[in-house]
């Protein structure tokens, strides 16, 4: 950290010359290529609302944490929602509900549990607010150097597994006859978001989280013409709303996540006017 906190320095970005901002500008460089490649599968897979029904298992475990007294309830929440996804992946392969269905029946489940668990014993609720809002700013180095290793092992994890899981995720029929095991691949993506997930309530959000799971892909969608158009700009997009919001929020002293998400959803709404504009 000590050279890359000496690269800012050398630079005249009056911004990146506090350490807080620093951290946070090497936690956006590294988030947005992990949103961007996981949103194009939540978006091709019609996974949207399951990613905030993520968000909302990921808050009950850091409320589990928080009971049982964890100094970081952050693995509770990991292993909480991990257990939330492998269990909504074997009731979805084996019920006849259509998926929303059980998206909501699960999301509304896990938000409510999260509270009740908060408020038991006339508990206060104030104390996870940060978890509502999130702040970039308090990232720390230890945190940085996690979700390090959580994108290099989702961008392993798309180097072996991403030709196969968008064709189980596009057509899941024609998948398993090519053998593809689908619930195996669908299972292990479910598990990976619920990391991402997890790792960047704390920072970004549980309001706004899902704007970022969901936002760089549709906007990609608009513009690319092929698979490895969709994924770049997907992740460009990611990249230039981090940065950019980022930016804003500190010169205009608002919350930086809920920057970003405006950045996020102004580039949306720019790609769909490109779309319309070439059609």
């Amino acid at each position: 950290m000590s050279l890359w906190y000496a690269l800012l320095d050398a630079q005249p970005w009056e911004m990146l010359h506090w350490d807080f901002m620093k951290n946070a500008f090497l936690a956006v460089l590294l988030m947005a290529p992990l949103f961007g490649l996981t949103s194009t599968m939540i978006v091709t897979g019609r996974m949207s609302f399951f990613s905030d029904a993520l968000g909302h298992a990921a808050f009950t475990g850091i409320a589990i944490g928080a009971i049982c007294g964890l100094a970081s309830p952050t693995w509770a929440a990991v292993l909480f929602a991990l257990g939330f996804a492998i269990l909504f992946s074997f009731v979805r392969s084996r019920s006849h509900q259509t998926a929303d269905t059980l998206i909501g029946v699960f999301s509304s489940t896990a938000v409510a549990l999260g509270i009740f668990i908060a408020t038991a014993g006339g508990g206060s609720f104030t104390k996870y607010n940060k978890y509502l809002i999130g702040d970039i700013l308090s990232v720390t180095p230890g945190e940085i150097g996690m979700l390090a290793l959580v994108l290099l092992a989702v961008a392993v994890f798309w180097v072996l597994m991403g030709n196969r899981l968008t064709l189980a995720a596009v057509h899941p029929q024609l998948a398993s006859s090519r053998g593809v095991p689908v619930e195996l691949v669908q299972g292990a993506f479910t598990a990976a978001v619920a990391v991402v997930v997890t790792l960047a309530i704390s920072w970004v959000g549980l309001l706004i989280l899902n704007s970022l799971l969901v936002l760089p892909a549709a906007a990609a969608r608009n513009v690319s013409r092929n698979l490895k158009q969709y994924h770049g700009f997907s992740v460009l997009f990611a990249l230039a709303a981090g940065i950019g919001g980022l930016t804003a929020s500190y010169y205009l002293g608002a919350s930086a996540g809920a920057s970003i998400s405006l950045a996020l959803a102004v580039i949306f709404a720019v790609s769909l006017c490109f779309r319309k504009a070439r059609a």
